[in-house]
């Protein structure tokens, strides 16, 4: 991608799964007319700033997300990007003139601690988020039950924590998306004809001690898998078609047909993905995740 590209490091982005996702893309989709694309899962953007280049008969977008800090963010970037980028200039200044790590230590902790006194003003606000994305362990994005961002701090000498370029290049993209916040069936109310859904939900864990679902105080259970099926049974009568990633249970358990069997009446496909952020080096690496899509895969499409 050039110029725009996500402005967070985020647990489960989709950057290196791109060329499989491409590869999983109707054909028809590069020749539709007036098309709107909607992602109710928005996460990092990864997919939504790679479609919006590759696809420019994308009329419009349609983005959602239940974490407020990241619509904020999303919001921030496309109305206000010169506001951020001299709020995050002044961030980064300070903190690299700070004289050691115990002081870069105590300025994370007190910019958190701040994060966390809500409100703040959505500049503000932003600013934080993405400092604290560049500055805390492993760029994670984490909460508490009670909302509260519980990330340490990552030990960072010298973090670039302004790219002026990509915010700019991110805001002239968005001008032409819609942002939401909330649950991801409230996208229906705003999706007309000829939409395509790409749905990349918080995935489903393959062990008890792998869940990773702490982007927001809302969990996504197996009761929030169910609906989201159900959701795409219901676009599919619609008449949209739609794309969805998931975690392959079959990683750990080969005989597990969860997915399979919730998704039985459309196209499923495995597709390699590496592990990014994982604490153990040994947890690291190629697992299978799964595609799912309500229309059948192009001859020469290849999934391995």
């Amino acid at each position: 991608m050039q110029g725009a590209k996500p402005f967070l490091k985020w647990a489960g982005g989709k950057r290196q799964l791109i060329p499989a996702i491409q590869s999983a893309l109707p054909d028809s989709l590069r020749h539709a007319r007036n098309l709107t694309y909607v992602e109710p899962f928005i996460g990092g953007g990864a997919v939504l700033f790679w479609m919006l280049q590759a696809y420019p008969n994308i009329r419009q977008a349609i983005i959602n997300d239940v974490n407020p800090d990241l619509t904020t963010a999303y919001q921030v970037i496309q109305q206000r990007p010169q506001a951020l980028i001299k709020a995050l200039s002044a961030i980064q200044e300070a903190y690299r003139l700070l004289p050691s790590e115990a002081a870069r230590r105590a300025y994370f902790e007190d910019v958190r601690t701040e994060f966390n006194t809500r409100p703040l003003e959505a500049v503000r606000n932003t600013a934080v988020l993405m400092f604290l994305n560049r500055t805390c362990f492993n760029g994670l994005y984490r909460v508490n039950s009670k909302g509260g961002f519980n990330v340490p701090f990552g030990r960072y000498d010298q973090p670039v924590i302004c790219h002026p370029q990509t915010i700019l290049a991110n805001s002239k993209l968005l001008s032409r998306v819609t942002i939401l916040q909330g649950d991801f069936a409230q996208v229906l109310n705003h999706t007309p004809a000829n939409s395509f859904f790409y749905l990349d939900p918080p995935y489903k864990p393959l062990s008890k001690t792998a869940a990773f679902n702490a982007y927001a105080t809302e969990t996504f259970d197996a009761a929030s898998q169910e609906r989201l099926a159900a959701f795409c049974h219901g676009l599919d009568a619609r008449g949209h078609q739609w794309l969805l990633s998931n975690s392959d249970p079959q990683n750990t358990d080969a005989a597990d047909s969860y997915f399979d069997d919730l998704y039985a009446a459309f196209t499923i496909r495995r597709v390699q993905a590496k592990r990014h952020i994982n604490s153990k080096a040994k947890g690291r690496g190629k697992i299978s995740e799964l595609l799912i899509s309500n229309y059948a895969p192009t001859p020469e499409a290849q999934f391995a």
